[in-house]
């Protein structure tokens, strides 16, 4: 277990050396001459393969994990694991919307001792399968316990897979007999009152544009009550008005307003982002879903009821749960995808 420990903070001091803040290459990191010019190497790739993978979101990924990927984390999150001595092979199936998005089941896999059998979306695929070389060379334990594949899956004995509801009712019938985590679809939502600093609204901007608003912990719904005045909100998200240079989103913001135009829905929008009332909780992108209330006490019974389908609720003393604004895209490791404690389930199989 030390030694997996040590491996993985290794992995952080070197990811240490990509983030947001740029790219600049270090003193004294374990194998650096042999992997560093490397993995650049692949941060450019990925970028040119997926244009929602911009090298700032990719920067932001790795930079995360940096932090995460520390000595005292990693010790908090595993000093009550029971470690299962019968190694087995657990298989990942992995989705591909943010960078890096599987690397959490990735990690708790191999912290438990277990062989992991991964197969990555093509949306990303550069980027782990570095980094599980750089693992090899730091700890050799590490060698025979990891496989990438694009073949069907076989010779497993757990699983975890991620994706849509359609795809999640898939893997519930094809891995039925196996031990498994089957994720599904998840938004994120904001609670607001009106009552926000200048600088919690700003920082829900980070929740709602980081990776373009793709990831299960992107704010996608706002809560706001009876008779709430937008012009705070929107003076927050003003500071992200340069997402609308990225071709992509551009084209998803010109598609969905004229969608909304064309079937006459009422919606509000400052040139990069759209808002409209609706009850779903997945928005498009550069859209943002609204709902009002009136009573807090139904407000949260109605979100208790829907848990399954909410990430992160963002909030001011609204629940004991909460993320504070700015704080959903960067995760402790303790903090589960879906409420499932991975350790606890791969400690039994």
């Amino acid at each position: 277990m030390q030694q997996r420990i040590d491996a993985f903070i290794k992995l952080g001091e070197f990811l240490s050396q990509f983030s947001v803040s740029g790219i600049k290459k270090k003193e004294n990191i374990t194998f650096n001459d042999l992997f560093f010019e490397g993995f650049k190497h692949q941060v450019k790739i990925a970028e040119e393969n997926n244009s929602w993978f911009t090298k700032d979101n990719i920067l932001f990924s790795l930079g995360s994990w940096s932090k995460t990927l520390t000595k005292q984390n990693i010790s908090a999150w595993t000093q009550n694991i029971k470690i299962n001595k019968n190694t087995k092979t657990v298989a990942i199936i992995m989705a591909g919307n943010i960078p890096l998005v599987g690397f959490h089941d990735f990690l708790s896999v191999l912290i438990s001792g277990h062989a992991v059998l991964v197969k990555q979306s093509s949306n990303d695929k550069n980027l782990l399968p570095y980094i599980a070389k750089y693992l090899e060379y730091v700890a050799p334990i590490f060698k025979e316990k990891i496989t990438f594949t694009e073949e069907k899956l076989t010779n497993f004995d757990a699983v975890i897979a991620t994706g849509s509801n359609n795809t999640a009712r898939y893997f519930e019938h094809y891995f039925k007999g196996k031990p498994s985590i089957i994720r599904k679809n998840r938004n994120s939502v904001a609670i607001l009152t009106g009552q926000e600093s200048d600088e919690e609204i700003t920082n829900l901007s980070d929740d709602i544009f980081q990776y373009f608003g793709l990831g299960c912990r992107s704010v996608s719904k706002l809560y706001v009550p009876e008779g709430y005045n937008f012009d705070a909100f929107f003076n927050g998200m003003f500071n992200k008005r340069e997402i609308i240079n990225n071709a992509k989103y551009a084209n998803n913001y010109d598609y969905n307003k004229a969608v909304y135009l064309m079937s006459e829905f009422d919606l509000l929008e400052n040139g990069f982002l759209m808002i409209k009332e609706d009850e779903s909780y997945a928005s498009p992108i550069a859209t943002i879903f609204y709902e009002y209330y009136t009573d807090i006490n139904t407000l949260k019974g109605k979100l208790n009821a829907d848990s399954e389908k909410i990430q992160c609720v963002v909030s001011n003393n609204f629940t004991n749960t909460e993320i504070k604004f700015g704080d959903t895209q960067n995760p402790q490791l303790w903090e589960y995808a879906d409420g499932v404690n991975t350790l606890n389930f791969l400690a039994k199989i």
